[in-house]
């Protein structure tokens, strides 16, 4: 546009400022209409033949503005165009830098409205004109779309297009921000976005690293929240622009999108979100862990879960087996126990990210669900549920044949096994190696009728490979009642005596005395012992067995009778074996 000053001055670009109310309604108050004579035009008379549908401010007097347009005569003659230049105007309006119809014709507009601006002479270059290029006394007509406005008063302008219903922490100056934005000017030129690079936009706020509107406008953001953040030139790139793609004096607007935030001097932050009852331990380092987990960046984003295995991790808590953030996060739980722990990068994968899932610089979120825990020197816990009925002077002990109802499950309620399943209770030989160590050790010292809760760690249970049904390194949850106790014998005893043996025992077992024992006569005799009460089979064992057993090792020879000199007590062997052994 020209500046309103003498006519020998050449066309320059001006840009726009806001028109008054006043004047942007002179059409259809009658202003800038020729005079009911037909005589000359009093003011500026404006035609707007396209208005935007949201116009959140109008140029008014002192603007900055940016515009384009083309400047014709009456009869359609071009004597000037911006577009021809392909330099928009820029100029303050209002204050004596462009003709007055220029100034008056664009107060009022909306940033992409289209106005045709028929300017009378005395508005323009009057009867001067400007030699060579516009005749004295002419009618100017500008077909004019503004691009931008702003004042050296406004400030950041910031709009929440979505706030996410969870807002762990703001943004705040020095932290480090990783975003997503579209970049455009006032009317929607784009010209930067993160979105066709792959990749958020990563960098420190209030650092120096961002354009000044840019630091202002990100401060107080929360992750995963969407905002337009319309930025003045002079806190963006100014007169001066940026490359090919901001004009100078160009104000810009960014919408955001806050994938996560974080400090460097950031820890790892908990939050408990269910504790069972009665937590009596938590864990500590050196524990070894079974726990389930989503892992989701701050956006929401998912990008592990071990439900999606079916399978839980399992691993060493503060032995450096996982990231230092999740080592540090787990430590303190209680079994059972559902925390959310973030953790920032530094204690996570750092700048560098890991495969495609989790970025540089990303602030990692697990929700954890903690199974059960372990110390590979955990001892079988113990707790008595109800006593026995009646008073007790006598405990399962190794040896001791028992029956005992019993239910096993996980740490997490998951039923494993139970004895009730099959209606008859369990039976067992303590110490026999018949039942995991770690319920042995629980079942012994038990009165008949007491109940009990037993704790058993993986050591003493199925170990790392776990056993059909049961997890790997799986803590095991017992509750046990004793239904019954035989006493045992002792170690390598089929067969004991209630009271001494008879004085010639070998008589007693040749029933028909003819200087032998066949497998018959033994079977008799030691079935009568055991019904007159004077002796005792091993329990739990099925008698037939344990007497062939016996006859076996009597038989010294093989030959399927017993000598009296082939017939020998244990005990004396015992004693025998001693003797040799000194």
């Amino acid at each position: 546009m020209f500046r309103a000053v003498s006519p020998s001055h050449t066309f320059l670009g001006l840009p726009l400022l806001q028109l008054l109310l006043l004047l942007l309604q002179a059409v259809g108050r009658g202003l800038g209409r020729a005079s009911p004579a037909g005589g000359p035009l009093e003011d500026v008379v404006i035609e707007r033949y396209h208005i935007p549908r949201t116009c959140p401010r109008e140029v008014q007097m002192g603007d900055f503005v940016r515009y384009h347009y083309n400047g014709t005569f009456e009869d359609g003659k071009k004597f000037d165009s911006s577009y021809d230049r392909s330099t928009l105007v820029a100029i303050v309006v209002g204050v004596g830098r462009l003709i007055t119809g220029m100034d008056r014709g664009l107060m009022g507009m909306c940033v992409n409205e289209r106005r045709r601006l028929i300017v009378p002479p005395h508005l323009g270059y009057g009867s001067i004109g400007v030699a060579g290029l516009i005749p004295p006394d002419a009618t100017l007509y500008f077909d004019v779309v503004l691009l931008d406005v702003w004042n050296k008063a406004d400030t950041v302008q910031v709009s929440t297009l979505q706030h996410p219903a969870h807002c762990p922490r703001t943004v705040q100056d020095s932290d480090f921000v990783r975003y997503h934005y579209n970049g455009t000017l006032l009317d929607g030129t784009a010209f930067d976005t993160s979105y066709s690079r792959g990749g958020t936009y990563d960098t420190y706020v209030g650092s120096g690293w961002l354009i000044k509107g840019m630091d202002q406008g990100l401060l107080g953001m929360c992750p995963g929240e969407r905002r337009k953040i319309i930025i003045p030139p002079f806190l963006a790139y100014g007169e001066k622009g940026y490359g090919t793609v901001i004009p100078p004096q160009a104000s810009l607007v960014f919408h955001v999108l806050l994938i996560d935030v974080h400090n460097p001097k950031d820890t790892v932050q908990l939050e408990t979100l269910e504790l069972p009852p009665g937590c009596v331990r938590r864990a500590v380092a050196g524990d070894f862990m079974r726990y389930h987990y989503n892992g989701s960046l701050m956006d929401g984003t998912l990008f592990d879960s071990s439900y999606s295995r079916n399978h839980t991790y399992n691993t060493y808590v503060g032995q450096g087996y996982i990231i230092p953030g999740m080592d540090q996060g787990l430590q303190g739980a209680c079994m059972g126990e559902r925390r959310r722990i973030t953790i920032p990068p530094h204690l996570a994968y750092g700048e560098n990210g890991t495969g495609d899932k989790i970025p540089g610089s990303a602030v990692l979120i697990f929700d954890v669900h903690v199974i059960d825990f372990h110390n590979p020197g955990d001892p079988v816990e113990i707790k008595v549920l109800s006593p026995p009925p009646e008073t007790c002077n006598e405990t399962a002990q190794p040896g001791d044949f028992i029956r005992y109802h019993y239910n096993c499950s996980l740490l997490d309620g998951t039923k494993l096994f139970s004895s009730h399943d099959y209606g008859d209770p369990q039976e067992a030989t303590l110490g026999a190696n018949k039942v995991i160590e770690g319920l042995d050790t629980g079942l012994q010292g038990m009165c008949v009728g007491e109940r009990r809760q037993l704790v058993v760690p993986p050591h003493l249970a199925h170990g790392e490979s776990g056993a059909r049904g049961v997890p790997g390194s799986a803590v095991l949850l017992f509750e046990v009642e004793l239904v019954s106790r035989e006493e045992g014998l002792p170690t390598g005893y089929l067969f004991v005596w209630h009271e001494d043996p008879p004085v010639n025992l070998f008589e007693g077992l040749d029933l028909n005395k003819d200087g032998e024992v066949p497998p018959e006569e033994f079977s008799t005799f030691i079935k009568a012992q055991v019904s007159e009460g004077k002796g005792r089979l091993m329990p739990g064992q099925d008698p037939e067995k344990t007497i062939a057993d016996m006859f076996q090792n009597q038989d010294r020879n093989q030959d399927g009778k017993i000598t009296v000199e082939e017939l020998k007590l244990k005990s004396d062997e015992d004693q025998e074996r001693v003797h040799e052994e000194l």
